[in-house]
């Protein structure tokens, strides 16, 4: 793990220090008696001990997939989107604070698809149970609220009721994707929208491969609605907020967001407050993005899916402790680095950028992660705003090779 850590995008035998860690490292991947999830287990439990400081937080979950056509040897593997692309997916669940801080991963679920006509299982059942899992997990911690955060795959009516059915014991905010009919027969988004508004909120949408960032001005709604009962059910209650860009910029598409929660929203502040939690859910879309191009997890060569989902719980650590570091670089800069840095890690890249000792005091963590993801390509204008990950995992690569450069010439220099 720390190998893999320090080189997140080498392969397990250049990451390993000779034969006999690689082989190692091979026969953990193919022990038949070690569960996957066990291997997140410990990690998982630290995650759910770290929320206990924070009076919120968020659990986001989504599902990526991860494309391995290219290795056709791999057994066990399923279909994709279709027959010809082969590769497995991957459902994790994120702990977030609001403010943005990565936490850990305390869920996963793995699996291929069969081929088109035999039976499979039931995917939506991926959300209902995480949503479960999550309400456990908050059990464990009453100071705590969790809030399940999911888009739109996730707006099923099963999920509410089985929310109900546990008590809230963790709230939801789902993304609508169903335009439901209302006990009075009216349809859910048209009644939202026929409210009074509560008000407006302003924000920067935040940049993606496909568009720039800019400033985004929404009007909120909100109504308590009751949804038709389902057999052998009781009706629902449910939360609908209505987040709507009235003018866009010329050329861009309004952003509209209709989100179902279990908590009642009567107040411009309760709103608020929904919309920016929502809003952090594009944390796991970077996090998908560092386990596929930071740890490389698509090139993998593994032998078997069994093999594989082994070696994904442990880059699902990996990954989480990237983001980590650069949303508490950014959420707490004047932390001192060793909360996340190992003193060799951080010692070196101070060396090695000024060419000196390192200070006696511990350096502030947003200056440290500066550094570090200098040596990846980060420039550090007024422009450039904070670190992104990819800086930062090819950053820490530098980092290690650096260190291992010092740590043989202190070793010639003492045989000399």
């Amino acid at each position: 793990m720390e190998n893999l850590a320090a080189q997140p995008t080498a392969s397990i035998p250049l990451a390993s220090k000779g034969w006999a860690e690689t082989k190692a490292s091979y026969r953990l991947l193919s022990n038949e008696h070690v569960e996957p999830l066990k291997i997140l287990d410990c990690h998982a439990d630290k995650s759910v001990e770290r929320a206990g400081a924070y009076p919120v937080v968020l659990c986001l979950q989504d599902t990526t997939e991860l494309d391995f056509s290219s290795q056709p040897g791999i057994a066990g593997l399923g279909r994709l989107n279709y027959e010809a692309r082969q590769g497995m997916y991957v459902h994790p669940t994120l702990m977030v604070t609001p403010e943005g801080q990565a936490l850990g991963v305390i869920d996963a679920w793995t699996w291929t698809r069969k081929a088109k006509g035999e039976d499979d299982i039931k995917e939506s059942q991926r959300w209902i149970e995480g949503y479960g899992i999550v309400a456990d997990r908050a059990q464990s911690q009453p100071n705590t609220r969790f809030v399940y955060v999911a888009d739109r795959e996730a707006d099923i009516q099963e999920l509410m009721e089985e929310a109900r059915r546990r008590e809230y014991a963790a709230d939801y905010l789902i993304r609508a994707k169903h335009n439901r009919n209302l006990v009075g027969g009216e349809k859910l988004w048209d009644s939202v929208a026929g409210q009074e508004p509560l008000g407006y909120i302003e924000f920067t949408l935040e940049a993606t491969a496909q568009r720039k960032a800019r400033k985004v001005c929404q009007t909120l709604y909100a109504q308590r609605v009751t949804l038709p009962k389902k057999k052998g059910k009781q009706a629902l209650e449910v939360t609908i907020i209505l987040a709507r860009e009235e003018n866009p910029p010329a050329g861009e598409k309004a952003i509209l967001w209709r989100l179902l929660s279990n908590r009642l929203v009567e107040t411009l502040e309760q709103a608020s407050e929904m919309i920016n939690w929502y809003r952090r859910r594009w944390l796991i879309e970077i996090f998908f993005r560092v386990l596929k191009s930071g740890c490389r997890v698509e090139s993998l060569q593994l032998s078997s899916v069994d093999r594989l989902e082994r070696a994904i719980m442990i880059y699902l650590i990996i990954g989480w402790r990237i983001l980590h570091v650069v949303t508490t670089g950014q959420a707490c800069p004047n932390l001192p680095c060793d909360v996340v840095f190992d003193p060799e890690e951080w010692q070196t890249a101070w060396t090695v950028k000024y060419r000196c000792k390192p200070p006696q005091e511990t350096p502030k963590l947003g200056e440290m992660v500066r550094i570090i993801a200098g040596f990846g390509g980060f420039l550090g204008r007024k422009s450039d705003g904070f670190p992104g990950t990819k800086a930062l995992w090819e950053g820490m690569e530098k980092v290690r090779c650096y260190a291992l450069g010092i740590e043989i010439g202190r070793a010639v220099y003492a045989a000399v």
